[in-house]
Formats: structure tokens, sequence, C-alpha cells
């Protein structure tokens, strides 16, 4: 912005961008910035930013354990020796189960690429039909978040994969990680529960009107299906200053210790592929 004599992009507009679409966050950004240059040169010069920087984005604290706990949680629905699934053999009356996990992000298939470059490791918990970025051409023009399509689609690719026999996934057993606005408003909108970590100073921009955000009724997609909305204080959004030592028992999540990483069904079941079974949906 400098270069151009433009003054710094605000929290205020920066709220509006983060977890749209790449062209309706671009349209948004043309619309303010009012840059004296031509479109496909802005979009060169903001690609040439993207892959100096996009390298370089580490995970929010807490998230590399976050995946790993949700993604060991397979482990309690492999059998054990006697063929018993081993959440069955847990201790209490209600046994622990695997947690499916999906990505939803509004990056498209050649940003996601470079961001997560150096995070392959990271990222292999998520299965490669369990992704879905925001060029997927199953995503309707115009139906990015803060609508709820890319949150739906994401259940449905769980629900597509599981186990004959085994119950689909609904809405209201899902949980959402986000840290956008229009993102917790595409979560909440699809029906499902929501924890928000968001940047300090988005949530500074926001102060004191969190439990608008959390329900969902910042009014970031219109006077579109207005019945889909939380309430306030509905208790179904949550915010977390970061996803260290999330509270799993409270979504009901129960994670196996790391020890049973070593069990040699884990590596099986690694080798077959079914490596991404961790927590957007419970």
């Amino acid at each position: 912005m400098e270069k151009y004599d433009r003054p710094s992009l605000p929290w205020s507009i920066k709220a509006k961008l983060q977890g749209r679409p790449g062209p309706e966050a671009n349209r948004l950004f043309h619309d303010w910035a009012k840059l004296p240059i031509p479109e496909d040169q802005y979009m060169a010069e903001y690609n040439s930013l993207q892959q100096q920087h996009f390298p370089n984005a580490k995970p929010l604290p807490g998230v590399e354990r976050l995946l790993g706990d949700l993604g060991r949680t397979r482990w309690w629905d492999l059998k054990n020796a006697d063929g018993v699934r081993n959440g069955e053999t847990a201790e209490g009356a209600t046994k622990p189960h695997r947690v499916h996990i999906a990505l939803a992000t509004s990056s498209h298939a050649g940003n996601f690429a470079v961001k997560t470059k150096n995070w392959t490791e990271l990222f292999s918990v998520f299965e490669t039909d369990r992704r879905v970025l925001g060029d997927d051409k199953r995503i309707q023009p115009g139906r990015g978040k803060p609508l709820p399509d890319i949150y739906l689609l994401a259940l449905k690719t769980i629900n597509d994969g599981l186990e004959p026999g085994e119950k689909p996934i609904t809405p209201e057993e899902c949980l959402v990680f986000e840290d956008s606005v229009p993102g917790v408003e595409a979560g909440r909108r699809a029906g499902m529960r929501v924890v928000w970590v968001p940047h300090p100073m988005l949530k500074k921009e926001y102060e004191g009107r969190e439990e608008e955000i959390l329900a969902g009724r910042m009014g970031e997609a219109g006077e579109v299906d207005m019945h889909q909305l939380g309430e306030i204080g509905d208790g179904w959004g949550e915010y977390l200053y970061d996803l260290t030592n999330f509270p799993y028992e409270k979504y009901g999540m129960v994670i196996p210790p790391p020890e049973v990483e070593s069990d040699p069904t884990m590596k099986e079941n690694v080798d077959k592929g079914i490596v991404a079974e961790g927590a957007e949906c419970v």
C-alpha cells in the first residue's frame, strides 16, 4: 500500500477479507484500496508477495498438538488381537470413539500448496478426499464463507467415507475451528458448534460484539438463511485465545495416550491411508 501512497490496511477491512474466497476478498479490497494500477498488475504483485511470505507461515499455538491428538483417536476404532474395538475396552459408561476430521478452507489450491509446503506432515492428518478448498467445483460461485456450503460439504466428505453401518454424523455433532468472523458465521449457518480463535487485533476490532460473532449474527452474508443463525449466548460458540490445552472433555472427545502410536495396528492403519480421522465432527 505504501508503494502506491495508500494508507495501511486497517483491521476493520482485514476483518472483512479474512475467511472469504479469493475473488470475493479481492473485490472487497479493491473497493476500499482504489489502487492506481490495473487489476492484473495488482494480482501479479500480490501473488509474488504470497510466494515470498506464505512458506514462512506457522501454525497457531496448540494446533500441532491438537491435530496430533485428534488424529490419534483413530486408535479407538481399531481392533485388538481379540478382535475387539479398543474403545470397547476403555473404562467408563461412555465408550470413546474415533473423531473424524476434515479441512474446509477458503484458500484456493495454489495458495494452499504454498502455505502448507513446509507442513506436509502436519496436514497429512487430513485425508485428501476430506479437504475442501476455496476453488472446489462442488461449491457454487458466490457460496463461499460466510455461507455454510463449505462446512456442509466438508461434513459430506466425512460421511461419504464412513465404514458400512456407521451412523452418519449430523451438523449438530460437528465442531468448527475458525479464526475469521465470516468463518464463524459460516459454521453457525451450517448448524455446527464453533470455536473462534482470532488474531488479538481482530478480537480488539470487535470488542464488545463477541457474543454476536459467536452466534453468527454479524450479518456478513446478508439477509439469507436467517433461520440457521444461532442465538446470543446459546453456548454453541466459544472464544479461545489459542488452542493450547484444548478442553477435549467439554466436547466429548477422549484422546488416547501417545503410547498407542507404537501399536502395530496404528502403522497398518496409516499404511492403508486411513490417517486423517480427527475432529471437525464428533
